[in-house]
């Protein structure tokens, strides 16, 4: 116990010694919400990849699809490997840098209001991204929580409430570039910690050769006379596999949280070397996660309260007989990849709820000349009022995930697809075709922004009748028909408007 509360003390005093150290640079705007555009490849790289990853894959998605598929579940992680980072950052990465930079944007809300001149957009867009980033926060408190009861025997309610302290301090003092710093350490920490782990665990095992022949003489749950679907490539389900593998992979390219790190990026050649460590990075963290996972079926399962199983404390009975020092390093493992995330969330939102909602600047398009100026001392004081404004926010944020983690209306899993689905629905399609076709159409935005959201929204009314997962696979996907067939049919933007914002790729 000695050895866990002494690394984890540390651990912490580093991240707000982070935020203290990076305050002078959080004074405006800019530097607040991107670090100045100038943030290096190795943070950007790793501040994406433990955005990506938190407690919600290590705890609630590892648990409970390495449950569900058992070692297939690995084709999860080498998807968020291959989708959710390589293609995310050739994709989306150089278009998003520079358009963005031209057009004066600092959030994916402001991209959607100054790209398709319509404030409205700007609005909506920014509302749905506070409002569904909520849940996702909640399942990373809960799921780092969870890890921490286990490790530390602290209640679980104490645990959700020092995290949340712990993560607004360094966030409100120091901004987005104590975010990346901290992300960087805290990435080390998850690379070293998913190895050390998985090794661990086979090693309880008799090895991996012994731990893969366990799994499969493992009986499926559809026919009990059926062994081996568990240790098989493709595991007992391939569609709903694949159904996961979409939700976790294509999300990444359409949340605000995630895509936000282009912003700030220093330069195209960054992007580069980002897009390399950032996919070799998610290829350890991400694959080892669902690894493990897989695994989870040769331990005794947890009955929750409703004498269903619980998906959520799968991971935490698999490493609660790991020797101390292990467990220490799970602790801050879990710690490091739910701390940079959850920063990353209410950052995002904060930002998302000033900018576009209560300070909402008239924006020129390129192109187009201002009607005036800002005398530049009421300029300062209206940028600072910002950040202030921004770091209540981030406490109000907290605040309203906490009550939400506090009592969890369903698993990680679930309020991580309900989330996702919402978000990437809304703005995937859309804000990508955004970067390259100059034919997308205001109204088309609009009719994502409807598709991504209300099917997400009707289906959990409904009582979930398609699986949360895979009904934001279907958002996503099901966006970009949505945004291409209503383009065809709806008024374009003015042609030289459009030639001005696209004249930053010549």
């Amino acid at each position: 116990m000695i050895i866990k509360v002494l690394l984890t003390i540390i651990f912490l005093v580093v991240m707000v010694g982070v935020g203290l150290y990076s305050r002078k640079q959080a004074s405006s705007v800019d530097g607040f919400v991107l670090g100045g555009r100038a943030v290096g490849p190795w943070l950007t790289a790793f501040a994406f990849g433990t955005s990506y990853f938190s407690a919600v894959v290590f705890v609630g998605y590892a648990g409970q699809f390495g449950w569900k598929y058992g070692l297939s579940s690995a084709w999860i992680g080498i998807g968020n490997a291959i989708i959710g980072s390589l293609l995310a950052w050739i994709i989306l990465g150089r278009r998003t840098k520079l358009m963005t930079q031209h057009i004066e944007s600092r959030t994916m809300p402001d991209f959607f209001g100054t790209r398709f001149n319509d404030q409205g957009l700007r609005v909506v867009a920014s509302v749905i991204a506070f409002v569904f980033l909520i849940p996702y926060t909640a399942g990373v408190y809960s799921g780092i929580s969870r890890l921490f009861e286990m490790g530390f025997e602290i209640p679980y309610e104490y645990c959700v409430i020092i995290m949340s302290i712990l993560t607004a301090v360094y966030v409100i003092i120091g901004g987005y570039k104590a975010t990346a710093m901290n992300d960087f350490i805290q990435g080390i920490i998850m690379l070293f910690g998913i190895v050390a782990v998985i090794l661990a665990v086979l090693n309880a095992q008799g090895g991996l050769a012994t731990a893969v022949e366990k799994l499969a003489t493992i009986p499926s749950d559809a026919d009990p006379s059926v062994n081996g679907g568990f240790a098989s490539w493709f595991g007992p389900d391939p569609w709903g596999l694949l159904g996961v593998v979409i939700l976790t992979s294509l999300g990444t390219m359409g949340l605000p949280q995630m895509v936000g790190k282009f912003y700030s990026i220093t330069d195209e050649s960054a992007i580069k070397r980002g897009t390399v460590i950032s996919t070799i990075f998610a290829f350890i963290v991400a694959g080892g996660c669902y690894f493990l996972g897989g695994f989870g079926r040769l331990y005794e399962p947890v009955i929750g309260a409703n004498g269903k199983i619980a998906f959520d404390s799968i991971v935490p009975a698999m490493l609660v007989t790991l020797p101390d020092v292990l467990i220490a390093l799970v602790v801050l493992l879990v710690l490091s990849a739910s701390m940079s995330t959850l920063a990353s969330l209410v950052l995002t939102s904060s930002s998302t709820m000033t900018l576009d909602l209560i300070y909402r600047d008239k924006k020129s398009l390129p192109g187009e000349v201002e009607d005036g100026t800002i005398d530049d001392i009421v300029a300062e004081k209206i940028e600072r009022r910002k950040v202030v404004v921004m770091r209540v926010l981030i406490m109000f944020f907290i605040v309203i995930s906490l009550l939400i983690a506090l009592n969890p209306p369903t698993f990680i899993a679930q309020l991580m697809g309900i989330s996702w689905g919402a978000l990437a629905g809304a703005f995937l399609a859309p804000f990508m075709l955004g970067l390259y076709w100059k034919k997308v159409t205001t109204a088309s935005v609009w009719a994502c922004f409807i598709w991504g959201v209300g099917l997400t929204v009707i289906n959990m009314l409904a009582g979930n009748p398609i699986n949360p997962i895979n009904c934001g696979a279907i958002a996503m996907v099901g966006g970009f028909p949505v945004v291409w067939i209503v383009s065809l049919f709806t008024k374009r933007l003015p042609e030289q408007t459009v030639e001005n914002i696209f004249e930053c790729y010549k």
